[in-house]
């Protein structure tokens, strides 16, 4: 017995000893979990009818918690107050719904969550769990079906709240904008295509906005929107698959809050055209009063100068654009004037496509051609054209360009004058030109197309890269550009006016069609590339 006992004790020792030594070392972490969890039971049970409570528990099998619910979880349809539900940081073995909206009789209510509940450890989620229940008798279960796409982009934007307003006789179309709709889904963060189910028999207007202040409601200056033209029954064919094209509105002519920004100079913040913007004094004031409007560069501002300097203490003007009128009271003190601050662009590096452009702040008035020389390296001058953008403010300098030249553009004392005259000191540019085989050429056919048309070459973000508009079947070029993977599409110029027109949801108008050719463009230097695009 002894022995036997003595025996135990070494095992036991030699166990602890090991133990203790494992402790020492670096630990494997074992098998990652990946497993999500799972559902134990629901109070009241998933697809309950004849609902009266106002609470509702989803139990798990392990810890959970809910990431993410703003983007995640959309409730059809939508309860005002929305319903507090926990837990929402910390973990629990349950889920809390508690309603405090008063609930609409015989109607379907569904909790999409997404993939907003994953488990406390490694976040796995319970992937697209959705809750249903009926106040009524029965569960509704007719569906509508269908894909975004973007107007302009060749992909739609993340998270696009894609809506169902009842047309009762309630119904206007301004309801867009200030109430909320009977049914809404959504996209969520990779999706293109979407479901709206549970509904019931009736007839609807179908949208869809991207929230960017999630809302439900649509704010032209900040959302976007896409809408089927018709309202539609349901039921629906089950083949049956909406398109909605998501774009940008052009916003109504407005001006926010002018003011004076320095010397002789006030801002005009707008939203909308702004081209045909329109700024008048509406008192009297000096026979010599001279006056400029210039747009900001970057933002969506227009600078309205002017000279002499008043003496009264404000200033009255009227803007007008289309269907916009509004006088405005500037309010005017004696401040320091801008100077002139000339920039250039290109600055070194001159594309064969590339024009010479010089810009100031305070709008350019006089432009002396004798004193602005371009010579090429062998001092030999160049002939140029030279034009004003009044509205952006530059001199451009149009010029033939050569390959692998070097260019001096050189500005004499005085060959500028700015609109407080404001003259320029001697200013000496130099460009270089590159070889035509250090680019790349691309011939687009069009097959199938509609003219007019709008063709571009844009970068991965839809940003322009060259641009021809072409009215008849024909070959289109783009010469002289810069290596890299680029996009190509198709504007269809429906109304030929040379640009690109959006939609408008009151006016029941879609946008331009824009069809992106399927493949990239893999643009090389030295190198012509012919792109085929059959268009449907």
């Amino acid at each position: 017995m002894r022995q036997a006992f003595s025996q135990i004790i070494i095992v036991v020792l030699v166990a602890l000893v090991i133990a203790s030594c494992a402790n020492r070392g670096t630990p494997s972490g074992g098998i990652k979990d990946i497993i999500p969890p799972k559902i134990t039971k629901s109070e009241p049970e998933n697809y309950t009818t004849n609902f009266t409570g106002n609470e509702i528990k989803i139990y798990f099998d392990e810890y959970v918690k809910i990431k993410n619910v703003s983007k995640q979880l959309i409730i059809s349809p939508p309860m005002d107050p929305a319903p507090d539900i926990i837990p929402l940081s910390s973990a629990s073995k349950y889920i809390k719904i508690t309603i405090k909206d008063t609930l609409a009789p015989n109607t379907t209510y569904a909790f999409n969550f997404g993939n907003s509940i994953v488990d406390n450890n490694e976040e796995n989620p319970y992937p697209f769990y959705k809750y249903v229940f009926s106040t009524g008798n029965y569960i509704d279960s007719l569906s509508v079906k269908g894909i975004i796409v973007d107007a302009t982009l060749r992909k739609p934007d993340d998270y696009i709240s894609v809506m169902l307003y009842e047309a009762d006789s309630t119904f206007t179309d301004s309801i867009v904008f200030k109430q909320n709709q009977r049914y809404v889904t959504n996209t969520l963060d990779s999706a293109t295509t979407f479901s709206l189910e549970n509904l019931k028999a009736g007839k609807y207007k179908l949208i869809a906005l991207k929230d960017n202040n999630q809302d439900y409601k649509f704010q032209p200056q900040t959302d976007k929107i896409a809408f089927h033209e018709e309202f539609i029954n349901v039921p629906v064919d089950s083949t049956t698959a909406f398109t909605l094209k998501l774009f940008s509105e052009d916003l109504e002519p407005k001006i926010i809050r002018p003011r004076l920004v320095s010397g002789e100079k006030i801002v005009f913040p707008y939203e909308g055209d702004y081209e045909n913007m329109q700024i008048k004094t509406i008192e009297t004031v000096p026979n010599n009063f001279e006056s400029r409007i210039t747009k900001d560069a970057k933002a969506d501002s227009l600078y309205y100068w002017y000279k002499p300097r008043l003496q009264a203490d404000s200033l009255q003007l009227n803007v007008s654009n289309l269907n916009y009128n509004q006088n405005f009271n500037v309010k005017i003190s004696e401040q320091k004037r801008d100077t002139m601050n000339i920039q250039v662009e290109p600055k070194s590096l001159l594309n064969f496509n590339d024009e010479f452009k010089i810009t100031n702040v305070v709008p350019f008035t006089k432009f002396e051609k004798s004193k602005v020389t371009i010579l090429d390296k062998d001092s030999i001058a160049v002939d140029y054209n030279v034009k004003l953008d009044s509205l952006t403010n530059s001199y451009i300098l149009n010029f033939e360009k050569k390959e692998s030249e070097k260019y001096q553009i050189q500005l004499l004392p005085e060959a500028i004058t700015d609109f407080f005259d404001n003259k320029n000191d001697t200013l000496n540019y130099q460009l270089n030109t590159k070889t035509y085989s250090d680019y790349g050429n691309a011939r687009v056919i069009l097959q199938n197309a509609t003219y007019p048309i709008i063709a571009q070459i844009t970068d991965d973000k839809g940003e322009v890269i060259a641009e021809q508009y072409s009215e008849k079947p024909e070959p289109i070029d783009f010469r002289h550009l810069k290596p890299g993977i680029f996009y190509l599409r198709v504007i269809y110029d429906t109304n030929k006016n040379k640009k690109y027109d959006t939609g408008n949801y009151l006016k029941n108008t879609q946008p331009e069609r824009v069809s992106y050719y399927k493949d990239k463009l893999d643009i090389r230097s030295n190198f012509d590339n012919i792109y085929t695009f059959t268009l449907f």
